[in-house]
């Protein structure tokens, strides 16, 4: 990792051998690789990449999705894509392929290996999908998910998100309106309390939930709202 320098020589035989791809524009490569504190003026480093590479990648991941997991639903998948696209996971890959190693920044930034960093290393591997892409196609970005993300894509689990959530998406897709929800009844003394919640979106059946805080009585009429439905199952 080179500090405080201009962009100078990249190892570009090492790159190349790391991501499986020879970069016909090694300008682009380099920007790719290049943190704004490298950069005087901030000019030529990875920012706008990484704009790119965040959709590139969002868009593949979601072909590999659909069709590794066909009887999947929306939800399912949803959860899944979220899992494979976020900061952490890009991170991971990166760290994964030594990515740190090439990665140009200023003297400010001391040590790219720690957490603190990790937004960087995410950051960094999304630039360098977007460099793919416009070096050479989307099927060599495509290629690289798949060599890097397959493995990650398959362990990936559809676990529930949060129900009032799942709901409110399902609704917002449904009718343009979130749900909305009331108390209906609340018992027992304080120290130990009981609430009864109503669950309604405009135009079907309210639901009723319960549970020993109004959130947890939320989020049961929401399940039961989504199981009804087959959302959940």
């Amino acid at each position: 990792m080179t500090r405080g320098k201009a962009v100078g020589e990249f190892d570009h035989s090492r790159i190349a051998d790391m991501i499986g791809h020879t970069f016909a524009d090694r300008e682009l490569l380099e920007r790719a690789l290049t943190h704004a504190s490298a950069r005087k003026g901030g000019q030529g480093n990875y920012e706008r990449l990484e704009f790119l590479g965040d959709r590139v990648l969002g868009l593949v991941v979601a072909e590999l999705l659909f069709s590794m997991f066909p009887t999947a639903k929306e939800g399912e998948l949803s959860v899944r894509l979220n899992q494979l696209v976020n900061a952490q996971t890009c991170a991971a890959v990166a760290d994964d392929l030594q990515l740190h190693q090439f990665i140009k920044t200023g003297a400010d930034i001391k040590n790219l290996t720690g957490k603190r960093m990790a937004s960087v290393r995410a950051d960094v591997m999304e630039s360098l999908i977007a460099a793919l892409y416009l070096d050479a196609g989307l099927e060599a970005a495509r290629a690289f998910v798949h060599t890097n993300w397959g493995e990650r894509a398959r362990a990936s689990t559809g676990a529930k998100r949060d129900a009032k959530t799942e709901l409110q998406e399902w609704a917002h897709g449904r009718s343009g309106i979130a749900p909305t929800y009331a108390i209906v009844e609340r018992t027992g003394p304080d120290h130990d309390p009981h609430f009864t919640v109503k669950a309604e979106i405009p135009g079907i059946e309210p639901e009723i939930g319960t549970g020993r805080s109004r959130r947890a009585a939320e989020q049961d009429a929401a399940t039961r709202m989504l199981e009804r439905y087959g959302v959940w199952t």
